[in-house]
């Protein structure tokens, strides 16, 4: 009788011999009695030395990938609530983007960059809280400096309604500068929640523009009474919108002298304090500290570098002399020579029928703004003339002398300029702030 091991070993022979009848005569079959119910695979591994390595491996192999996938499961949970988390924390920020700033870039344009774009609009609304302090005791200091400069025009004339609105002017400002100094602890602390950030930020931005609306109004009162040159300009912010436009332009000149008062503590850089662009030539007359570069003129897109040391935060005195003779220019700070040169754009006369800008470095006629280059701080007293001024007349003008001279081509008065962007123009007398 044949077994179920003998059935098994035949069937295996016939199917090796029919593939494989060419090698008949060099094989050899070995026949091992199976048990019934065991499987013929296992049963050769069990008898074989070798066989029973590589059954030990592939259970190692099999026990390594259970383990490799439970840890990806692991790491999928995990990824998952840090997904979580992030879109969370993205959700908070967005909310803290005021509404009238979009959430996302319009089809067709790019999202501005943080410190790398030249388009400013908008700064504020983006600024960080600590910048935001910062400007806002900015303001309270710009403020309090109009306040005390209406007190000293208003001394010959004052009246117990005026000193009664001083009085409160000057008690509004005290009570901000708690409110700032206030929040500043806050933030220290950790103690403000971001509704409460947002709400005291917003009164106090309320009372500042209200103040100073209020301050703006008794400065145009005193129009009337102050002299026309007694102003000044200031740039609070450095933005491509922010400036002053002079509105007469300035005639073919073959030699020049340009003075004016400055106050700025900006770095790098103070800005553009003027430029003078005229029809295929935007850098015609230009005066500029861009970066860390020291302050620079420009005539037709030629440089000479200026020995002046400017961004103390203190009121200066400059003065720039040049003449298409041989392009010899000199250059004063506070009534004192700091350098001069020569060979800068020689024999080539200022063109006339130009634009001149306060507080903007031109890239087209009349505009094409950087932020990068703007104007940051006060001006004051700009004048020009058609000629050299001597030593003397320089000095006069630097110390105030009654024997000061005026501009014959652009003169400081208030009916000669035009402000834009948010410039402020406000009572100022370099003389009084200085000396």
């Amino acid at each position: 009788m044949i077994t179920g091991a003998c059935w098994k070993c035949l069937l295996l022979s016939f199917f090796f011999l029919r593939g494989s009848a060419q090698n008949f005569a060099q094989t050899r079959f070995i026949c091992t009695s199976v048990p019934v119910d065991m499987d013929m695979c296992t049963s050769s591994m069990q008898n074989s030395g070798p066989n029973e390595d590589l059954k030990t491996t592939i259970l190692q192999l099999r026990e390594t990938v259970l383990q490799q996938k439970e840890t990806i499961m692991n790491q999928k949970d995990t990824i998952r609530e840090l997904t979580t988390k992030l879109a969370r924390c993205d959700g908070q920020t967005l909310l803290e983007i005021p509404s009238n700033e979009p959430k996302t870039a319009a089809p067709g344009t790019r999202r501005k960059e943080t410190g790398t774009s030249k388009n400013t609009m908008g700064d504020l609304s983006r600024t960080p809280t600590a910048e935001t302090l910062l400007q806002l005791g900015q303001s309270l200091q710009s403020l309090k400096t109009r306040l005390e400069n209406l007190e000293q025009y208003s001394r010959g004339n004052s009246s117990t309604q005026a000193n009664s609105l001083k009085d409160l002017l000057q008690n509004k400002i005290d009570d901000l500068e708690k409110q700032v100094l206030s929040r500043v602890n806050n933030l220290e602390e950790g103690k403000l929640t971001q509704k409460n950030d947002t709400e005291q930020r917003g009164k106090i931005e309320s009372t500042l523009t209200n103040l100073h609306q209020r301050i703006t109004d008794l400065e145009k009162g005193q129009k009337e009474t102050r002299p026309a040159d007694k102003f000044q300009l200031t740039f609070p912010l450095r933005t491509n919108y922010m400036y002053a436009k002079v509105k007469k332009t300035l005639p073919e000149m073959y030699a020049f002298t340009v003075c004016m008062w400055l106050k700025s503590n900006a770095s790098p850089g103070v800005g553009t304090p003027f430029s003078y662009a005229v029809p295929g030539q935007a850098n015609e007359l230009v005066l500029i500290e861009w970066g860390n570069n020291p302050m620079e003129i420009l005539i037709n897109d030629k440089v000479a570098k200026l020995p002046f040391v400017i961004n103390d935060g203190k009121w200066h005195h400059i003065c720039i002399a040049w003449t298409t003779r041989d392009g010899v220019w000199e250059a004063y700070q506070d009534g004192i020579l700091r350098g001069n040169g020569e060979n800068l754009a020689p024999y080539h006369p200022i063109k006339h029928q130009g634009v001149l800008v306060l507080g903007q470095e031109q890239d087209t006629l009349g505009g094409g703004f950087d932020a990068t280059q703007a104007f940051v701080g006060e001006l004051a007293h700009f004048n020009m003339w058609d000629r050299k001024l001597t030593v003397g007349e320089v000095y006069n003008l630097a110390t105030c002398s009654n024997k000061a001279l005026t501009g014959n081509v652009i003169s400081w008065s208030e009916n000669n300029i035009e402000i834009f962007g948010g410039a402020t123009k406000w009572t100022f007398d370099a003389c009084r702030q200085v000396n």
